[in-house]
């Protein structure tokens, strides 16, 4: 998936200059330095692409047709011959008429943010409702896109006018073909979708809680992942090196004899200005982070821009509808990284801030204190109560039955008297799945 190739079919453009714009006139705008960072560990995150030059372009407001104003366009022209660039990252929106303008006068290769975040998860995608995600977005963003630097854009079809008409234009043909894609791989998706249904119900049988570990690109999850699972996920430093969800059955740790078994949950990290068609795309991928009974949020306490991560992620966990009501603990990770006053300062943090642990994936301090914290969580939050079911409602004693949350039952004239343990996150999935038992 390339989309320089409107204005070249060859891959060859691979020596990179990676361009921050600071547009003064936007109020939420992120730190420069930080922002152009991030570009160009997304650049990184590409293997074929070879990093040459990186550069914040400050500008008082966004030019319509080209970005930046005459100058800086001339200027920004000179660092790309003299790197010999032959494709350049803009680290934000570029419009395609934009797009189309700025290719012509550099003469280069260009992709916005949301093109090179589509570019790093199609190349990351391994299972494949991922694939199939990866390519529904791509068409869509290259659906608006089709104004670009394309030689035959004027030019009328010809035919007999069954299909489109006569004197369609290519433009619309290529719309309409790229439509008839979107629904094809729309039908393709349905069905992966119900398989993973069928397996997520089957997986629901075991009535293992589920903590999902979620947070900013490259915190340390698969690396915290791999530590509690003796997994092998892939895990390197570089943006995105997961991007479909892994699960693994963890027994956590017990005072006494065996402890409980949850399932552990690594998905995708999260970053700021996320295109919208991915938050879209990969919202089933997230899906555990919606049936989690305790989320564990993953920082890089190590980096100089965690806060601004924080909000990120807890602004995308809002625009998925995650249940505010499921506990979630904060995970500081990387103190191995830290001053040894600093990682002191962080190590002591579950001290004076409830649900706040400071850790190490790598080294594995604070590893054990975590996990049985959320054993405790867990325990502690279950709460015990007693239904009465009638024979009829057999559908709603058997998911209590799969949830594993029967302690004890009888029988009665009517049917059934259950005495229940469950967390209030099982309680709420019940209420909503039989509302008729209330």
């Amino acid at each position: 998936m390339a989309y320089g190739d409107a204005v070249g079919d060859e891959r060859s453009a691979t020596r990179a200059f990676v361009i921050h714009p600071e547009i003064k006139s936007d109020q939420n705008r992120r730190d420069a330095a930080s922002a152009l960072e991030e570009g160009v560990s997304l650049a990184h995150a590409l293997p074929e692409l070879e990093v040459v030059g990186s550069q914040v372009v400050s500008l008082p407001k966004v030019h319509p047709g080209m970005l930046f104003g005459s100058g800086k366009i001339a200027e920004i022209k000179e660092w790309l011959h003299d790197a010999e660039a032959g494709l350049v990252l803009i680290d934000g929106p570029v419009s395609p008429v934009q797009q189309r303008n700025l290719e012509k006068e550099w003469k280069v290769k260009l992709l916005d943010r949301t093109g090179l975040i589509l570019e790093i998860f199609s190349d990351r995608a391994r299972t494949r409702e991922g694939v199939l995600q990866v390519e529904m977005a791509a068409l869509s963003y290259q659906r608006t896109r089709l104004v670009r630097a394309w030689t035959h854009l004027e030019r009328q079809r010809g035919g007999l006018g069954f299909v489109g008409g006569p004197g369609e234009t290519q433009i619309e043909a290529d719309r309409r073909a790229i439509d008839t894609q979107l629904n094809r791989l729309r039908k393709q998706l349905e069905k992966v979708v119900k398989t993973r249904e069928l397996h997520r119900k089957a997986r629901a049988k075991v009535p293992f809680p589920i903590v999902a570990l979620v947070g900013y690109t490259n915190a340390g999850k698969s690396t915290l992942f791999n530590r509690l699972t003796g997994a092998e996920v892939m895990a390197k430093d570089m943006l995105f090196a997961t991007l479909d969800p892994t699960m693994r059955k963890v027994e956590l740790p017990a005072e006494t004899g065996k402890g409980d078994d949850v399932i552990l949950s690594d998905t995708v990290g999260f970053i700021s200005e996320l295109p919208t068609q991915l938050v879209a795309a990969f919202r089933a991928t997230l899906e555990e982070v919606l049936e989690a009974d305790v989320i564990l949020h993953v920082r890089d306490i190590s980096h100089p821009q965690s806060e601004d991560q924080k909000t990120a992620v807890l602004e995308t966990l809002r625009q998925l509808d995650v249940d505010p009501d499921v506990p979630m603990i904060e995970v500081l990770n990387k103190v191995d990284l830290l001053s040894p006053e600093d990682a002191e300062l962080y190590d002591s943090v579950h001290l004076r801030e409830e649900g706040t642990f400071a850790l190490s994936a790598i080294t594995g301090q604070g590893v054990d204190r975590l996990l049985t914290h959320v054993s405790s969580q867990l325990r502690g939050q279950t709460r015990s109560a007693t239904l009465s079911l009638t024979w009829a409602q057999g559908a709603a004693h058997s998911w209590l039955q799969r949830e594993g949350v029967v302690e004890a039952e009888r029988q009665t004239d009517e049917g059934w008297s259950l005495d229940i343990r469950w967390t209030p996150h099982q309680q709420a999935k019940f209420e909503k799945a039989h509302p008729q038992t209330l």
